[in-house]
């Protein structure tokens, strides 16, 4: 860690720091600036060339710990320091620029009595000042470097790594037997590698999870034994030495030792011993990412029978993908479960003890299992000290004690942590140092983490990439070494979403993150303590178990750089009052998360101080839904790069100087736009800008256009454009290019017409030429239409969105027949609500040419792509169709050459009071697993069981629910589709509370007051 913060510090100084010609003017300030920054300089480059032999040796010397901390904060000031510096440079560029835009908005601000010029020079002398303060510790630094004799190059230690053997005890192995069966039937099953004669099996896991202990399993299983012809276990380890393998596999096979020499002769040998022979080797802890070294070896066992194996086990996914590993036979191993923890730790821990005494201490050991986590080798080294420790009070203090407190376990448990986290590059361990600020069981965002990382300049791209490109590269690649473990996967996307850390692997992290970071615990009748440790805390989550009006206290951490509030136990609100002296005394601020409880009582008012955070780069407000407007000193935050302000709903305007945040890059705004009245004029200038939720239009003059979107050339993921009934001018609507925004994955167009602006002729307005307008770029996916006014609602640019998969058109009052959407082939999700004038849902609806289909010859001939409507539609709701009458059928012809929605899974018809009936391609789709009818009274007693004339011909599906009772729900398809909730049931008050987090889990909920889907 040290080391990657002095390298940032002297990038910086080499890149950043250039003397402004006005100063130059000022001789004497000028050299002593230059002096100043080149004994700076001096001194780090110095002292880095020596770090990497003083972070090996901090391990096992205490003073060198020290030495290491102090040099530490001492960059982490220069950090600072450059930092202020950058900030008071570009401002005055910015303010300069604001000036020179015509009819951009006054703002509110400081009037300064002295002159520009002399303002810098005050400011410069105060840098040179402080550089020279920071000078004079780094003397006494160097000095100390000098005593501890520390070398250029690191010394060569002993590895820590284990050599293992094939060897295992299964009696002492608890768990395991679903995974080493499945493993047993991949070593004994046919090839998956598409004839190869050799497949590559992987098991991937964290340290200590038990992957040896699952390879030596199934290694000696009795049908592993008796299929293969020879055996070969391998301890790997690093570095990767494909010539002591390659020895090893001969050794096996000729009882002595190789005598060869020459690669080429030993790879020989190897092809010559292993030709027709099946085969398993198992290369036990792979560490190298180096293809190189394992293509040569790899090719000379190909000579092996088929049906030879490779097993090996890594901590990384990316080794597994190296070694040819397909993805059904990567084996991704996950923790025990607390009852085989509990067997294991209790068989070591109760060996030689009476029933009485185990008895008498089992309450305290199931505890003590639970500190596992569900790693074995946790509970087998617990499970050995407390086999020593006879009395309750012994086992009570292992309870009590932080797992690294105690010597076996971190003697034992350690190293295999301490080995995944030092392999790691310098720039891989800031970012996952760093989550040691977390709350144990956090769950993580994986884009909330990326913009922290930034936050704190951790993402340098190499050749110019993004922050979040190299964020995402980042977050990767320590996902595939198994820092992070997957905890939710979205449906919809089926993507993964969640992760979180092991808790093992968080208690090392604040182990070595020691007192830089902290979690600040205040229960509001407590006071904190604070002593002089206070001084190197960088990174501090507050925990408020109290929600009483009490000073939080944390003024003496005046060096911190994040500062994260949990709200779990409290509301903001409480904080109010002390805000402005926060703001006032934590000037350091990098990252600060002030989100609220999405029910509890927030934030009402941001006070002036904020702008004094001039390093703030990530501003988290989220759920404060009391919060009315936002303090125009926000506005001087020009290093500001993420603004979260979701959820505040009563927010009515943004900062009218908005446009001074010029490295602003994620405006998350979701949910604002009930407030919002418009966009401040100076959005435009925000050319850096990622993120946008919302962008509200108006007729105002003094706010932004549609046009002014033009300029945000960067946009990508989610965009709503609300207000668009306001929009009159096509030409501003034509500039904004939506379709040239690539990066846009979501867009939500919403015509409904802002309130005050309501008037006849705008009601009256046909919206088609402005749906036009606002084509989309065409690696859409997802697609919404809401309040629009035209008569037809199939734009000339959707056929041209071939990544288009989910769609929802509501409340298009004018609308009288639905468009023909099944040409959209890739569509997955279809909602359609509050279509008041639609009566029936034509044939047209499902968008196949009648005339080609009564073209065709021959009723043999199955249906032509041309001829199959939604081909890949799975899921379709339709809601509040108070009209509807009729679902129209096909001819016998049309169902002879025509196939409709083949992989349909969900069907959800909700408050259609007037629907009659549904079609035989409905009724008879095989497909359908899940049918739910909720106030539509005739379509439901027509699909009652057994008195409803439809209940033979909807039988097969697996889940039926008619207002909100599951008249059928077989047990497998419980498992599979879990439960479907049509929010639309509820009273509106209710929905978005439901919305908002229940516990309800499904495979897709709508609700409707909100226009939100959810996944599991």
């Amino acid at each position: 860690m040290v080391k990657s913060i002095v390298s940032a510090v002297l990038e910086k100084l080499g890149s950043l720091i250039t003397i402004p010609e006005e100063i130059k003017q000022n001789v004497e300030l000028a050299l002593a600036l230059e002096e100043e920054i080149g004994k700076l300089s001096v001194h780090f480059q110095d002292i880095q060339s020596v770090l990497q032999d003083a972070e090996s040796k901090q391990v096992k010397d205490g003073n060198v710990r020290n030495w290491l901390k102090k040099l530490k904060d001492v960059a982490y000031d220069v950090e600072d320091v450059l930092d202020e510096w950058k900030s008071a440079k570009l401002k005055p560029q910015i303010e300069k620029e604001v000036k020179e835009i015509g009819n951009f908005p006054l703002f509110k601000k400081i009037r300064r009595s002295i002159s520009s010029l002399t303002f810098q020079t005050m400011l410069h002398y105060n840098i040179a000042s402080k550089i020279k303060y920071i000078n004079q510790q780094l003397d006494c630094i160097a000095e100390e470097k000098d005593r501890y004799k520390f070398g250029l190059h690191k010394d060569v230690e002993e590895s820590q790594r284990v050599i293992t053997a094939s060897f295992i005890d299964e009696e002492e192995v608890y768990g395991r037997f679903e995974e080493t069966t499945v493993l047993v039937n991949k070593m004994v099953g046919e090839n998956s590698s598409g004839g190869s004669s050799l497949d590559v099996i992987s098991i991937v896991g964290m340290g200590g999870i038990g992957k040896t202990t699952l390879a030596q399993l199934v290694y000696n299983h009795n049908d592993v034994e008796c299929h293969f012809d020879k055996r070969i276990w391998i301890c790997v380890s690093d570095p990767f030495d494909d010539i002591r393998i390659a020895k090893e596999i001969l050794e096996a096979f000729k009882g002595e030792s190789s005598k060869l020499v020459g690669k080429d002769n030993i790879l020989q040998e190897v092809r010559s011993h292993v030709l027709g022979k099946k085969m398993l080797i198992v290369l036990d802890d792979v560490w190298t990412e180096d293809a190189t070294k394992w293509e040569q070896l790899k090719n000379s066992l190909k000579y092996c029978s088929l049906g030879s194996r490779i097993l090996i086990t890594t901590r990384k996914e990316k080794v597994a993908i190296i070694m040819g590993t397909m993805p059904s036979n990567s084996f991704l191993l996950h923790t025990l479960s607390q009852e085989e923890c509990w067997s294991l730790l209790s068989h070591k821990a109760f060996s030689g003890r009476t029933r009485e005494e185990s008895e008498n201490l089992e309450d305290i050991g199931w505890k003590i299992a639970k500190k596992c986590q569900g790693l074995p080798l946790a509970a087998s080294i617990l499970g050995g000290l407390l086999q020593f420790k006879r009395t309750r009070e012994q086992w009570q203090r292992v309870l009590d004690s932080e797992i690294w407190d105690i010597e076996e376990a971190e003697r034992n448990i350690f190293p295999p942590l301490s080995l995944s986290y030092y392999e790691l590059p310098l720039a891989l361990k800031q970012c996952i140092s760093y989550c040691a600020v977390f709350s144990k069981d956090m769950i993580i965002s994986k884009d909330e983490l990326i913009k922290l990382w930034m936050a704190q300049d951790y993402l340098k791209g190499v050749r110019g990439e993004e922050m979040e490109i190299v964020g995402e590269e980042y977050f990767d690649e320590l996902k595939m070494r198994s820092f992070f473990e997957v905890f939710k996967r979205d449906e919809l996307d089926s993507g993964i979403m969640k992760y979180k850390m092991h808790d093992l692997v968080h208690d090392f992290l604040q182990v070595l993150m020691d007192t830089e970071c902290s979690m600040i615990v205040n229960d509001g009748f407590e006071e904190l303590k604070v002593d002089s440790s206070c001084e190197r805390v960088r990174h501090a989550t507050l925990n408020r178990k109290q929600a009483t009006p009490t000073e939080p206290n944390i003024y003496h951490f005046k060096k911190l750089r994040s500062l994260l509030i949990d709200s779990s136990y409290h509301d903001t609100s409480s904080l109010s009052p002390y805000l402005p002296k926060l703001f006032d005394q934590l000037t350091c601020l990098r990252t600060l998360n002030l989100t609220n409880s999405l029910f509890g009582n927030s934030v009402e008012e941001l006070p002036d101080e904020i702008g004094k955070l001039v390093h703030l780069r990530y501003l988290n407000l989220k759920n404060n839904r009391k919060l009315k407007e936002l303090p125009e000193s926000l506005c001087e935050l020009c290093n500001l790069q993420t603004l979260n302000l979701k959820w505040c709903d009563s927010l009515k305007e943004l900062p009218s100087g908005i446009g001074k945040i010029i490295n602003l890059r994620h405006l998350e705004n979701e949910r604002t736009d009930l407030s919002l009245m418009a966009m401040p004029k100076g959005i435009g200038r925000l050319t850096n800008l990622q993120t946008l939720s919302v962008f509200v239009v108006t007729d105002n003059s003094n706010a932004s256009t549609i046009g002014d979107l033009q300029m945000l050339k960067h946009l990508r993921g989610h965009l709503k454009i609300s207000g668009l009934g306001a929009v009159c001018d096509l030409a501003e609507a034509k500039k904004a290019e939506i379709r040239k925004k690539e990066g846009l994955r979501t867009l939500i167009l919403d015509f409904a017409i802002p309130k005050g602006l309501m008037s006849e002729s705008l009601l009256r307005t046909n919206n088609g030429d402005l749906l036009e307008a606002l084509e989309p770029p065409p690696c859409l996916e997802k697609l919404e239409i809401w309040c629009y006014r035209g008569l037809t609602i199939f734009p000339n640019w959707m056929m041209g969105l071939t990544k288009l998969s989910h769609v929802s058109l509501g409340s298009c009052l004018h609308l009288n027949s639905l468009p023909p959407l099944g040409k959209l082939s890739f569509l997955e999700s279809l909602y359609i609500g509050e279509m008041r004038r639609v009566k029936e849902v034509e044939v047209e609806f499902l968008g196949v040419d009648r005339e080609e289909t009564s073209a065709v010859p021959s009723s043999s001939e199955s249906p032509s792509s041309s001829n199959i409507a939604f081909p890949n539609l799975k899921h379709l709701e339709f809601f509040d169709l108070k009209e509807w009458e009729s679902w129209m059928p096909l001819t016998t012809t049309e169902e002879e050459h025509i196939s409709v929605m083949p992989q349909l899974r969900s069907l959800t018809i909700g408050s259609c009071p007037k629907l009659r009936e549904l079609p035989c391609y409905i009724l008879q789709n095989t497909s359908l697993k899940q049918l739910d009818i909720s106030q539509s009274p005739i379509l439901s007693g027509r699909c009652r069981k057994e008195t409803g004339e439809y209940w033979l011909k909807i039988s097969h599906i697996h889940s039926i629910t008619i207002d909100g009772l599951c008249i059928q729900a077989n047990s497998s398809s419980v498992e599979e589709f879990g439960l479907f909730i049509n929010f639309g049931i509820f009273p509106q008050s209710l929905r978005t509370k439901l919305m908002g987090g229940t516990g309800i889990r499904g495979k897709v909920i709508w609700d409707d007051a909100i226009g939100k889907k959810e996944g599991d």
